[in-house]
């Protein structure tokens, strides 16, 4: 390993900046919470109370599509420059990034548990929207699996950021593009708009965008620590094995 290999894992220190964030982001999604959990909400048709969830679920969404985004980035960067960061980088954002679409998934199914299902023991139909959401995280979950079985460092970084570009391109088809144009219950189905009277009262508009806002703040905060964390951790490891006797 040459001494700019290594430099290339070296990140600035953090700031005040990084402080004042920190702060910024755990009271903005504490409030977000607290409205989300205790704020007044329309009685809307069939939803009722569990349009609260609105503030949570699709939130979880933006941050899967934004997160990936960030990974696609980083791959294609690193496959211009050869920098080992966009490879921590991206694989970070990936991880982050999954973990909120499994969550969204989650809620998404509890969701409809109560809503479309209720009365019965259905928890998944089949439905067009969650089907492809499924398949985009099991495509997601395979860039995991393809890093971890591959021990050549540089192969691992450039395939993996090669199938990273893959996966995100699938992103706006599996999610937006084929489930508008299916039947299905979920809002936005074939041509319909979502986040109509229907979906979300005027009130709760500005809870849901601050919500959203703030989950994004929460995957850049995340971002951070782990990018910094795994960062640490590989120049850890690679002093050792340079000082091992």
């Amino acid at each position: 390993m040459t001494s700019t290999d290594r430099d290339n894992l070296m990140l600035p220190p953090r700031g005040i900046g990084y402080r004042v964030f920190t702060i910024i982001v755990a009271v903005w999604m504490t409030t977000v919470v607290c409205f989300g959990i205790l704020g007044h909400i329309s009685n809307l048709p069939i939803l009722e109370h569990t349009a609260r969830n609105l503030y949570f679920h699709v939130p979880m969404w933006f941050t899967l599509m934004i997160g990936w985004f960030v990974t696609a980035y980083h791959s294609l960067r690193l496959l211009v420059t050869r920098r080992r960061i966009h490879d921590v980088r991206a694989e970070q954002a990936a991880l982050i990034a999954t973990v909120f679409g499994v969550l969204g998934l989650t809620t998404g199914i509890v969701w409809a548990r109560f809503t479309w299902y209720t009365g019965t023991n259905i928890w998944w139909n089949g439905d067009p929207r969650q089907v492809m959401v499924a398949v985009q995280l099991l495509i997601c979950g395979a860039y995991f699996v393809l890093r971890s079985a591959l021990d050549d460092e540089r192969q691992r970084a450039r395939l993996a950021a090669v199938y990273a570009l893959f996966a995100t391109v699938t992103m706006p088809f599996l999610m937006y593009v084929l489930p508008r144009r299916m039947e299905s219950l979920h809002p936005g189905a074939e041509g319909n708009p979502a986040f109509s009277q229907m979906d979300i009262a005027p009130e709760m508009r500005w809870v849901f965008y601050a919500s959203a806002i703030g989950f994004l703040m929460l995957f850049r905060w995340i971002y951070t620590l782990r990018v910094r964390m795994r960062a640490a951790e590989i120049r850890v490891s690679e002093l050792r094995a340079a000082n091992w006797p």
